[in-house]
């Protein structure tokens, strides 16, 4: 405990009072003090814990750590492999939508239109929607946020759904705007009423960092009804903008850069000389004050391979590098904290296998994709994917395509793939048969909707039944072992009771 100036001049006066006085104040705090982490002393001097609101920490340090983010992902693999691992497995090949309002008609006439906009409605003209979603994660991931707009369209632009979405990066969303504004307040460029929810997003018309932004009127924001905007962050406490995930390791990702070039700098200069050939004299007192190359110009600059000739050498002494140990342990020390940073597996990260096993990698994808499970279900889809499936069906509603605006959505993220799939098979057979799982979820979970494989199936085993064709797969005509199900079974499983247990195609498995 750091005296105070107040004991410094009881201490003046009576140095056995003020040091009676310290020793009591430091007891006091012992004892009612509940955290060991709150204490205060030597060992926590420096320490800064500002209680500061998240808006405040995000408004000082968010553009800046943005921006740093940014050019990592740029510049640095490990961070670029990161946020790839973070996209892949977050969107992958793209979060499915099928139309779930329990009508079979109107599910289809919608799942129809779908299929035809998700492959107009960027409104940049490049992707789709799947497309998308990975542009709109990668930027939530890299820059901490990103502002997906929607943009109504014209019955003379000739879409059949008139509507299309528009990615902004968070750079759009003006900053300056803070204070009230009429009956609410703004931070960072995001409006709230009176009551706390978002009224409005103030947007740049031009990227900020565009170099003819300003002089087409970029700086100037206006205000877009928050409607229109889908805000997708990472809301890590109740703060009104998101900050890049990567930022815990930013400095680590540069302290790491900085360890690599020192050593390759320090590499090629122990690779400069290779030989000094020194005189007698020099011998004993080292270099001499000029030394010259074989053509007798004087060296200036060390290059690979040199040999360099002190006045009247005769003898010759080759350099020897000392060896740095370290390295590769140092590297990989890193690459953890680094990879625990950006919340993946330090395997995914590097692509080094050689310290897990089947077991150990399996179990530290369980808990990896408990996370990426977290990711999609409570930010990305309620976030972007319902805004946008909403924008969908109101367009369509008012081009008079579908009875009603709203229709319910499920949505079918991309399937994990599996480190043993026969496991994973047996697993989900296992599920399915006890009951605990439907086949309508597990088709889900691999990424395809139930209702166009199970169609699919049918309209496979109709061609096969009509070419009279029986594959070793069709469990109808054949058993798990292989063996053809007898066409008495068959007939008598057409007539059985509902009620009573198949046996015989049980014994048959």
């Amino acid at each position: 405990m750091n005296a105070t100036w107040f004991d410094r001049a009881i201490a003046m006066v009576s140095p056995r009072t003020a040091t009676r006085r310290l020793l009591a104040r430091q007891a006091f705090e012992g004892l009612v003090r509940g955290y060991e982490g709150a204490a205060r002393g030597r060992r926590t001097d420096g320490w800064r814990s500002p209680g500061t609101s998240a808006d405040t920490e995000i408004a000082t340090a968010g553009a800046l750590l943005r921006d740093r983010m940014r050019d990592l992902v740029r510049n640095n693999p490990h961070a670029a492999k990161a946020v790839a691992v973070l996209v892949n497995n977050i969107v992958g090949a793209g979060i499915m939508p099928r139309a779930a309002s329990g009508d079979d008609r109107l599910d289809r006439t919608v799942n129809e239109l779908w299929e035809a906009w998700a492959r107009s409605c960027d409104a940049d003209g490049q992707l789709d929607f799947y497309g998308l979603q990975t542009l709109v994660c990668r930027e939530m991931i890299e820059g901490g946020e990103v502002l997906v707009r929607r943009r109504p369209r014209r019955a003379a632009d000739g879409l059949a759904i008139p509507v299309q979405v528009q990615v902004l990066e968070a750079d759009f969303l003006d900053n300056t705007k803070n204070g009230e504004v009429g009956s609410g307040q703004a931070v960072q460029g995001v409006e709230f009423d009176a009551i706390g929810r978002r009224r409005a997003y103030w947007l740049y018309a031009r990227h900020p960092g565009d170099a003819f932004g300003a002089l087409q009127g970029g700086f100037k924001s206006v205000a877009v009804p928050a409607a229109e905007i889908a805000h997708v962050y990472e809301k890590q406490r109740t703060q009104a903008r998101g900050v890049p995930w990567g930022a815990p390791v930013i400095r680590s990702l540069r302290d790491l850069d900085d360890y690599e070039i020192a050593e390759i700098v320090r590499k090629k200069t122990e690779a400069c000389v290779t030989a000094i050939v020194f005189g007698a004299d020099e011998a004993e007192q080292g270099i001499a004050p000029t030394v010259v190359d074989a053509d007798g110009n004087r060296v200036e600059q060390f290059e690979p391979g040199l040999i360099a000739y002190a006045r009247g050498g005769k003898e010759i002494r080759f350099n020897q590098p000392a060896a740095t140990g370290g390295y590769a342990e140092y590297k990989r020390a890193s690459l953890h904290t680094i990879a625990a940073g950006f919340r993946v597996p330090y395997e995914l990260l590097t692509g080094d296998l050689s310290q897990v096993n089947y077991s150990s990698i399996r179990a530290g994808l369980v808990e990896f994709r408990r996370m990426i499970d977290a990711v999609q279900w409570q930010l990305f889809v309620p976030l972007f994917c319902d805004r946008v499936w909403n924008w969908f069906t109101e367009a369509a509603w008012a081009a008079g395509h579908i009875p009603e605006p709203i229709v319910r959505v499920e949505w079918s993220p991309p399937k994990f793939e599996a480190v043993d799939p026969q496991k994973d098979a047996m697993a989900d057979l296992l599920a399915i048969r006890s009951g605990t799982e439907t086949l309508a979820e597990a088709i889900a979970r691999k990424g395809r909707n139930p209702d166009a494989v199970l169609a699919e199936i049918a309209a496979t085993n109709a061609k096969l039944d009509e070419l009279g064709i029986v594959l070793d797969t069709d469990p109808r005509r054949v058993t798990k072992t292989g063996s053809a199900q007898s066409t008495e079974t068959v007939d008598a499983d057409d007539q059985q009771d509902e009620d009573e247990p198949d046996l015989r195609l049980i014994a048959n498995d």
